[in-house]
């Protein structure tokens, strides 16, 4: 099987899961008015679900019946998780025999070092992930019953935990106005920051915690990476914002607190807000933008760069001006393929943005910085927006969906897709430098 194979399979896969959503959620049993949805709204609706993103151009609760609620809050499920991680584990569930070319695709979704490895790790993340939802489902039900009664307290408890553990960020009624409701409320907000944290991690790292006392340095450079730019991304908004009326300055210092850490955290992909974002101001916004960019980690539901990728970036340049030749973390050496492939990453990534940034402003009427958090939340597959989604102009709409796509898929993995495999013979060249 040449080597693009897979990443293009698990490409194919996720865009069937789109149309098929978005065919489900265009039919008039999926609307509160019982008529058709407009296709395009449909498939953006039903792309950034996939994709686990959030941004949305339709009002979710107002505008969708239990029925379409239902398929969005699946298609959040298995966008979350992978849509090959489903199909697989349903081959496990009915003892259908793996070919060795499903479990390199596997191999490739789950980010595994070996094939052999596949079934192991697919039932530790099921049940890492029910486990998890359904711990989230239950404090959160608790906490809407005397809000809501017990049956919508129920669907707003799994429809929520699944979201935000997949980093998703849809919310419901729309009086939560995404869930600024629930600023100072600490149930609501250490649930929904906890579970986007563990989805945000990635299954290795949570199984690595769970079941040995020492950590792998993937591990390692994940939960540290983590800690520090939630910490960072708390201190600055909490700062930045502290006066400002529109958003934490009226607030009691534990809810500044609060907010800060909620709104740090949720950049990291999950698209819940605390506070009105548009009010931010503009130093805060530019804050969210990078650490939506650097987004969560391999293997989690999150998307981005991810964090591994910015860290080895950042160690590299640290090496390269103290004149080293090799990039080491945690006094270990990171082979110069994995380190060049972060590279790729980066500048693949940063174009991509760049690219859309720019079709953008060039045929919608917002501003830069409006734009520019749009493109960013899509591409992170975060669902934070600034409120113009709902207004883009159809090509807008395309654009947007193409970033969700790309951004969850990857860049990296999306062009190995696209390429043909093109083996060179293993010739030797002469060597010559260039200024830099």
């Amino acid at each position: 099987m040449p080597r693009f194979r897979a990443t293009l399979i698990i490409g194919f896969s996720f865009l069937a899961v789109i149309t098929l959503g978005a065919v489900l959620l265009c039919l008039p049993v999926s609307s509160s008015t019982g008529t058709f949805t407009n296709f395009l709204d449909a498939y953006f609706t039903s792309n950034s679900a996939t994709c686990v993103t959030g941004l949305t151009c339709l009002d979710t609760g107002p505008h969708f019946s239990l029925f379409g609620k239902i398929v969005i809050m699946a298609l959040i499920q298995i966008g979350g998780l992978g849509y090959m991680t489903f199909s697989t584990f349903f081959m496990v569930f009915f003892r259908r025999k793996m070919f060795i070319s499903e479990k390199l695709m596997m191999q490739e979704t789950l980010n595994v070092y070996s094939a052999k490895d596949v079934i192991n790790v697919l039932k530790k993340i099921f049940s890492i992930v029910f486990i998890i939802e359904g711990i989230g489902a239950a404090i959160l039900f608790f906490r809407w019953i005397p809000e809501f009664g017990i049956k919508k307290a129920a669907f707003y408890g799994i429809f929520h935990s699944i979201s935000a553990f997949c980093n998703a960020g849809f919310t419901l009624p729309a009086n939560f106005a995404n869930l600024t409701a629930y600023r100072g409320d600490l149930i609501i907000n250490l649930t929904i920051t906890s579970l986007i944290i563990l989805g945000g991690l990635g299954f290795l790292v949570i199984t690595d915690i769970i079941q040995n006392k020492r950590f792998s340095l993937h591990s390692k450079i994940v939960v540290w990476t983590t800690i520090f730019l939630i910490l960072f991304g708390t201190g600055l908004i909490f700062a930045i914002e502290f006066n400002h009326n529109s958003t934490l300055g009226l607030l009691n210092n534990s809810e500044k607190v609060l907010a800060s850490y909620f709104q740090s955290v949720t950049t990291r992909t999950a698209g819940f807000n605390t506070i009105p974002l548009e009010k931010m101001r503009h130093a805060s916004k530019l804050l969210m933008m990078g650490l939506m960019f650097i987004g969560a980690s391999p293997g989690g539901t999150g998307g981005g760069i991810k964090t591994t990728t910015f860290v080895l970036i950042c160690a590299t340049i640290w090496a390269t001006l103290h004149e080293s030749k090799n990039t080491i973390l945690f006094e270990r050496k990171i082979p110069a393929e994995t380190v060049r492939k972060a590279f790729a990453v980066f500048f693949l990534s940063i174009s991509l943005v760049a690219g859309a940034i720019f079709f953008l402003n060039a045929i919608e009427p917002f501003s830069l910085m409006e734009i520019a958090f749009e493109t960013f939340s899509a591409f992170g597959t975060v669902g934070l927006s600034l409120g113009i989604t709902p207004f883009l102009s159809s090509w807008g709409k395309v654009i947007i969906i193409s970033v969700m796509f790309i951004g969850r898929v990857g860049t990296l993995s999306f062009l190995m897709g696209l390429s043909t495999e093109n083996r060179k013979p293993n010739l030797k060249y002469p060597k010559e430098g260039v200024s830099i």
